[in-house]
């Protein structure tokens, strides 16, 4: 698919504001001979309008500029890469290792009088506080820079870790595991997650592939590093060594990372109303809806589900982290190939394989084996939607655009991922402890976010052929042979080929 960049119309650009300035240049001359036979008393407005054509040049010029830049592809982008994939070990890995902690929470009682749903809703709520503060981060790196916005995360994610060493109670879980962890991811997460993008064009799926796939990576880390530090020291110390080693990993990554949001003129804005009257849009946000509902149960509950078909706990944990291993390894593909063949292509079909994984593998694993199978070939495909966010995204509604576009997008989210969960255990409890209706519920929820991007798909071939049409009108005047996609109908572009 062909990327629409500023650089493809600054040439038209530049002609319109030079043939303005000629323009401009050739009135002044002739107002300063006519104004020099009046008599010098007139001078002063002369310099005014001279004064006033520079003010109005120097604006041009800025302007310019603004559409003239092009993001470098690579160069410094890479270590910006790297620290955001550091930062995405170091907030999701550690949230995904809350699964090694939801089963030991369920198989003692270490908090007493807690319910599985309560510790079930413990989990799923740290990822909703996290995109809950996505407007609030949004407004800090507006007002303070990118940088003031990690560290506030920082703060918060080491604070969670600490406190929640000294929890007796589980409403102190809710407030520190819960509440203030999900602060701090959020911090972190919305300050790093659309720096990526600003730094590549062609490269920029894989690019974001790979800083998704730090993700997976800390899973794999600290599940197998949790379970370990709970076994052989105990649970409080297990919290206090994540808290100081999330602290000195953030801080220099936050002290490393830059952004270019002055460069590409990046709106900012927390909340942009105007973006819900676009279809496209709303079909995103229901994508992503869709893809929490079945993700977050997904990433819980296979440590749990293992120890209910017999396996032991630290099977499960490996299972736990296998499971993360699968989404660090699929997520740099997958952005590979979507630069290739499509991000759109690639978001839809593997968010759809992943549904076709866990109602044909995952309901019939009652082995480890079978288990170890399904947790490497689901985990590569089940965080689809982490690792084409930002270039769909931008896809879909422009670079400038999409800071606010996320921020709406992580708020929206935030009920899905609160909630899904605590759903999830809930089916398997009315089931009697049997884990087959939460398994329907997340794999049908993979299809549903499937069909419902193929359909945006739909949409984005219909603009794109639109634009070419419209740019060989501009150039030959005649665009008729080129009307055949769009007159296909909304339907049949459904199930044409396209690479988009």
């Amino acid at each position: 698919m062909t990327d629409v960049r500023p650089g493809d119309f600054v040439g038209a650009q530049q002609e319109i504001f030079s043939n303005q300035n000629d323009h401009k240049s050739s009135i002044g001359h002739a107002n300063s001979q006519g104004k020099a036979e009046l008599g010098a008393s007139n001078n002063d407005g002369v310099e005014n309008e001279k004064s006033d054509d520079s003010v109005f040049g120097r604006q041009e010029q800025e302007t310019r500029e603004k559409v003239e830049d092009v993001p470098p592809n690579g160069g410094y982008g890479w270590v910006c890469v790297a620290c955001v994939a550091t930062i995405n070990a170091h907030t999701w890995g550690l949230n995904s290792s809350y699964a090694v902690f939801l089963a030991y929470y369920l198989a003692n009682n270490h908090f007493p009088g807690a319910t599985p749903l309560q510790y079930a809703f413990i989990g799923g709520l740290s990822i909703s506080q996290a995109l809950i503060v996505s407007p609030v981060a949004t407004l800090t790196t507006r007002l303070f820079g990118t940088r003031v916005t990690l560290l506030i995360g920082v703060f918060f994610e080491t604070l969670s870790f600490i406190a929640a060493s000294f929890a007796t109670e589980i409403w102190h879980l809710f407030l520190t595991q819960g509440v203030c962890f999900g602060w701090g991811m959020g911090f972190l997460f919305i300050g790093s997650v659309v720096i990526t993008p600003q730094w590549f064009t062609t490269r920029r799926s894989l690019a974001n592939g790979f800083a998704a796939a730090g993700s997976g990576a800390g899973g794999l880390v600290y599940s197998l590093a949790a379970q370990a530090m709970i076994r052989n020291m105990s649970l409080p110390w297990a919290f206090r060594i994540l808290g100081i080693v999330a602290c000195v990993v953030n801080t220099s990554c936050a002290l490393l990372v830059k952004d270019r949001n002055k460069q590409i003129g990046s709106s900012q804005l927390s909340f942009d109303y105007n973006l819900f009257r676009k279809l496209p849009f709303l079909g995103l946000l229901l994508f992503g809806f869709l893809s929490m509902l079945g993700y977050v149960v997904l990433l819980f509950s296979l440590p749990n589900y293992a120890r209910t078909v017999g396996m032991t706990a630290s099977q499960g944990s490996i299972i736990g982290a296998v499971f993360n291993l699968g989404q660090a390894l699929g997520r740099p593909p997958i952005g590979y190939w979507s630069d290739t063949f499509g991000r759109l292509n690639m978001a839809a079909s593997m968010t759809g394989l992943c549904g076709v994984f866990v109602l044909l593998i995952w309901i019939f694993a009652k082995s480890f084996g079978v288990l170890i199978f399904f947790a490497i070939v689901g985990g590569c495909v089940a965080g689809t939607f982490w690792a084409v966010a930002g270039p769909v995204t931008t896809e879909i509604m422009g670079i400038v655009d999409l800071p606010a576009a996320l921020s709406i997008t992580w708020l929206v989210l935030a009920l899905p991922t609160t909630f899904s969960e605590a759903m999830g255990l809930e089916i398997v409890i009315s089931n009697g402890g049997t884990y087959t209706g939460a398994i329907l519920f997340t794999g049908f929820m993979y299809l549903g976010a499937a069909a419902v991007l193929w359909l945006v798909r739909a949409w984005k071939i219909g603009e794109l052929e639109k634009e070419k049409i419209a740019k060989a009108r501009s150039n030959s005047g005649d665009a008729d042979h080129m009307t055949g996609v769009l007159e296909l109908g909304f339907v049949k572009r459904l199930f044409m080929r396209y690479v988009v």
